[in-house]
């Protein structure tokens, strides 16, 4: 006669082994933020070219009031530890995650489907492969673990509320940036203006005030309307769309909890997608 506790060991050792193919989660690139400034750039530098006065229009001074001036007013508003993580925020959102919703709603259904199927002990096989999704992968172990319905929703709606927390605070520092880089052109415009009139009577002394008056104007406007501005505008979108991936494997996890059918799952979901997207998962 077979031996019970063999017999589930080997079961358990056939569903700890189980490979479990999942959507693959990579980043991306966004093409459309890097043409965007790079027309936009490119089109203020032809004017320039054409104009045949490049030159005249770099100025040191005029640079270190916008450039710096901003990084330190917006500092003022914000912690330095913020103010820098946003900074580093704007150099990898070239390459942002991609949490598109669909490929998230496949995901999170092939799991659902395995829990339906196997039970839900069956999931913990594909913790290890969801390394690239943390919030996903700590769902599923609140599930695994036997967590209540209550008290998953709970973690996993905290945790959305803090990630958009975070998130929202990164883009308020490069909107503060864009209020902030215009005012200090106006400084700038004001300095250069000061020191014009302080030598009318030096006539070399008229261009490099004059420069530094026009100029912080410029890099002022051009930093926050061509750079801080619709950076900070892709961060919300970049926000918006991660926020909608987590509450699709959050309703997942919760619907695991529940034990309900995936075909339920796959209609609630299709609420949150396109029409032009929405799922036909099980045929």
């Amino acid at each position: 006669m077979a031996d019970p506790a063999a017999a589930t060991s080997d079961q358990g050792g056939r569903r700890a082994g189980r490979r479990v193919e999942l959507p693959p989660s990579r980043r991306g690139f966004d093409a459309a933020l890097v043409f965007g400034l790079i027309f936009a750039f490119a089109l203020v530098a032809a004017a320039l070219v054409i104009g045949g006065s490049v030159s005249s229009f770099y100025n040191t001074p005029a640079l270190l009031i916008v450039l710096l001036g901003t990084f330190a007013v917006t500092t003022v508003s914000f912690t330095f530890r913020e103010v820098m993580a946003s900074m580093a925020r704007i150099m990898t959102v070239m390459f942002p995650k991609s949490h598109a919703a669909r490929p998230a709603c496949e995901r999170i259904l092939h799991l659902a489907s395995i829990s339906r199927e196997h039970g839900v002990l069956a999931l913990e096989s594909a913790l290890p492969q969801l390394r690239g999704e943390p919030f996903l992968q700590r769902a599923i172990a609140l599930t695994v673990d036997g967590s209540d319905q209550e008290q998953v929703a709970r973690v996993l709606k905290r945790e959305i509320e803090t990630i958009a927390d975070q998130q929202e605070r990164m883009a308020s520092v490069l909107r503060r940036a864009a209020e902030v880089a215009p005012a200090m052109g106006l400084i700038g415009t004001l300095v250069g203006l000061i020191q014009l009139l302080g030598n009318l009577d030096d006539p070399s002394q008229i261009g490099p005030a004059m420069a530094v008056a026009l100029l912080t104007t410029f890099y002022g406007a051009v930093m926050a309307y061509m750079v801080f501005a619709p950076i900070a505008a892709k961060l919300d979108r970049n926000t918006t769309e991660e926020i909608l991936a987590y509450e699709i494997y959050m309703a997942g996890a919760l619907s695991v909890c529940r034990q309900e059918n995936p075909r339920l799952l796959e209609t609630y979901l299709n609420t949150k997608l396109p029409l032009s997207e929405r799922l036909d998962y099980f045929g």
